[in-house]
């Protein structure tokens, strides 16, 4: 029974479905973790050198290990971070006339260590796209075709396998990542969510706001019908359904607003009231103290002796 239970656990995890999951998780998590390591350098560097203002991280981590004291201010060595000459020039006379504070030496270490640290997190990010890019297109390439590696693996790791992902209806693919926002509007009553993971996608983020949710819907249809053709067939039909996708969403954005008679919905227009309490209104069962008075309004009847 052992020997079995080892042999199924072998063969679910021989996919390299699995792998893929993992390797989206950790992308997505290593780069929330990177983005609050630049946050926290921005803020840290802006105390020896408040004057600088860098948007990049990587240009940021490379601009604290060269400039981290001000006698060593080099002129090309900025240079070679940053390519256009006057932003470098301006960066330099910047750092030069400085208000900030002066770097010590145990300072210095510590934010040399953590422009490194936000370095290494920079080329952990483009080995695992890397890697998701190479895998995605292996296991999904109908669906990465489609979308993207990022997206088509993160579907994959919300559906859990590659046969209940490719077997869920349009609806649920469209849904999928939005499950608070479903729950929340089927409890309280809120607007119900249009889109979920698929709101990456930059057709759905950057169209129409009134028309995001029929251009997910969509996308959506040709996403599930791409799925089965990579678990069932295996064979390759994104380009087309990519040209009856772009001819769809131009359809989309092109057609007339639709006009909306009556007043809106209200966003909470079923709050949630509670257990409701039994009476002949809803439950069809008499309520004995409906036709009675309190117990504590009642006098004491006394038993004639």
């Amino acid at each position: 029974m052992i020997k079995k239970a080892k042999e199924g656990i072998t063969s679910a995890y021989s996919n390299e479905e699995h792998a893929l999951m993992q390797a989206i998780n950790a992308y997505l998590e290593t780069n929330k973790s990177y983005n609050l390591a630049f946050e926290r350098l921005s803020e840290w560097y802006g105390i020896y050198f408040p004057e600088i203002k860098i948007a990049n991280p990587k240009t940021l981590a490379d601009l604290a290990i060269v400039l981290n004291s001000r006698d060593g201010i080099d002129k090309e060595s900025i240079t070679s971070i940053i390519t256009d000459t006057q932003k470098a020039d301006s960066i330099y006379n910047k750092a030069k006339a400085t208000i900030g504070r002066e770097m010590s030496d145990k300072e210095k270490e510590a934010v040399l260590h953590f422009a490194r640290l936000s370095n290494q997190m920079n080329d952990t990010l483009l080995g695992l796209e890397a890697y998701l890019k190479a895998a995605s297109t292996e296991i999904m390439p109908n669906t990465t075709y489609l979308t993207n590696e990022k997206i088509a693996a993160e579907l994959l790791s919300k559906a859990g396998s590659l046969e209940r992902l490719a077997t869920m209806p349009a609806s649920t693919v469209q849904l999928l990542g939005a499950e608070k926002a479903l729950f929340k509007h089927i409890k309280f009553g809120s607007n119900p969510p249009k889109y979920g993971v698929l709101f990456k996608l930059a057709e759905i983020s950057n169209g129409p706001r009134d028309r995001r949710g029929r251009i997910a819907r969509a996308y959506a249809a040709k996403i599930s019908i791409a799925l089965k053709a990579d678990y069932f067939t295996k064979n390759f039909i994104a380009e087309k359904l990519k040209a009856d996708l772009e001819k769809a969403v131009k359809r989309i954005k092109e057609a007339p607003a639709r006009e909306r008679s009556g007043k809106p919905a209200n966003q909470f227009s079923r709050p949630f009231q509670g257990r409701p309490q039994r009476g002949p209104q809803n439950s069809g069962r008499p309520n004995r103290f409906s036709d009675q008075k309190n117990k504590s309004d009642r006098s004491p009847k006394w038993r004639k002796r």
